[in-house]
């Protein structure tokens, strides 16, 4: 496997690392504090090539790969690490928009999401359901020639801001379960769509919050795919998703070790820079073996997915692995700059709550975890019951002999 980048994957990664640092890193507090996207830095990503690259040339994008895209979202983290929602969002929902999706509906909004003059949602977290992703209640009933939504998303990234969203709801009868679930390309500024924004630890120009739908009429072309097919939908995507999170807490995290590298040779203890101690330079150092594994971890899951090959328990490794290990870098470089670590005016608080927001978004550890089990778990025995079956027809033979 070879992960060195190519010309082109060379070339877009050093315009993602020019803008995040010279126009999305020096606003990062600012952002914060403001607590809404600014839409016109997003619309900056798109006209610049840096939203979508993995989606078709037709509806905008480079039809780049997965690689590609990590690269860009790695950038863009490390200048702002909410901004950074937009990559992922715009592609693990443009995907699915470009596999599933009515073409008109489609033709109507990818344009948009690559240039960045839309920003789309993904409504799937229901107050009483949390994981528990194919118990949804919301509800889309048929009415006329098309469906009217009713019922409350919540924990939506970009609650506040979205113009679109893909809205997974219940069509068939409660106890049907994931068969009963349909996707929906839903536009949030009509009437009968209300908001409510939450007050949140990190990502706050991420504007998570809910979503209501009072009686929201959605025409027939925009059911993705067929009745019942949303549940597979969003699953097939949240493979690439994870890994992309592990390189968007990557991004954030590495902007903290570089920024407390340069501080310990800077800052003297003793009449010497600190960086001559070894208690301050192994955490560092560790940290430096840390995200380098993850780093590995998240392309090595990318480029299985570029090659067509199963990386399920890969991506939800990024997952759970990613977060938690980001928060602890994170925390040691907020401890090695001391008091003027733990100030506001740095920004390794912001990161570390920025970053501890995925330790929950997408599944938790947890989740993950059993993905992971079941994966090997179901592998193993296949392998096993092959070997079982291969040794009687061996046996079978022998005996025929």
């Amino acid at each position: 496997m070879n992960l060195e980048p190519n010309d082109e994957q060379r070339a877009m990664q050093e315009t993602a690392r020019r803008f995040a640092r010279e126009r999305l890193q020096p606003h990062y507090l600012d952002s914060d504090r403001a607590g809404v996207l600014d839409r016109e830095l997003v619309r900056e990503m798109g006209a610049v090539g840096l939203i979508g690259v993995e989606l078709p040339e037709e509806h905008g994008g480079l039809g780049a790969d997965g690689v590609t895209a990590g690269m860009i979202i790695d950038e863009i983290a490390y200048g702002d690490m909410p901004m950074s929602y937009v990559q992922l969002l715009s592609s693990l929902l443009g995907n699915i928009l470009v596999r599933f999706a009515n073409p008109d509906v489609a033709d109507e909004w990818l344009p948009k999401i690559v240039d960045g003059s839309a920003i789309i949602g993904l409504g799937l977290t229901e107050p009483r359901g949390g994981s528990d992703a194919a118990n949804l209640v919301v509800s889309a009933k048929r009415s006329g020639n098309g469906y009217v939504l009713r019922g409350e998303k919540t924990s939506m990234s970009f609650a506040g801001e979205a113009d679109v969203a893909l809205i997974l709801a219940r069509t068939g009868e409660p106890g049907t379960g994931a068969r009963g679930i349909s996707g929906f390309v839903v536009d949030l500024n009509q009437a009968g769509v209300t908001r409510t924004k939450f007050d949140d630890l990190g990502t706050r120009s991420v504007s998570r919050g809910s979503v209501f739908f009072d009686d929201v009429f959605v025409p027939p072309e925009c059911l993705l795919g067929q009745e019942g097919g949303g549940f597979s939908q969003i699953m097939s995507g949240f493979d690439y998703s994870r890994a992309l999170i592990a390189l968007q807490c990557h991004g954030a995290a590495r902007a903290s070790l570089e920024e407390s590298w340069l501080y310990v040779n800077e800052r003297e203890a003793f009449g010497v820079p600190i960086a001559q101690y070894q208690g301050v330079t192994f955490p560092l150092a560790e940290a430096e073996t840390q995200l380098t594994m993850l780093k590995l971890l998240a392309y090595h899951t990318l480029s299985l997915r570029d090659r067509g090959q199963p990386h399920t328990a890969e991506a939800a490794m990024c997952k759970w692995y990613g977060p938690k290990i980001c928060v602890e870098v994170i925390h040691q470089c907020l401890l090695t700059h001391g008091h003027s670590g733990y100030s506001m005016d740095l920004p390794h608080q912001q990161r570390l709550r920025d970053v501890m927001g995925l330790e929950i978004g997408d599944g938790t550890a947890q989740i993950q975890k059993m993905v992971i089990a079941r994966e090997k778990a179901g592998r193993m025995a296949v392998q096993h019951s092959r070997e079982a079956r291969e040794r009687v027809l061996d046996a079978m033979q022998n005996k025929n002999a």
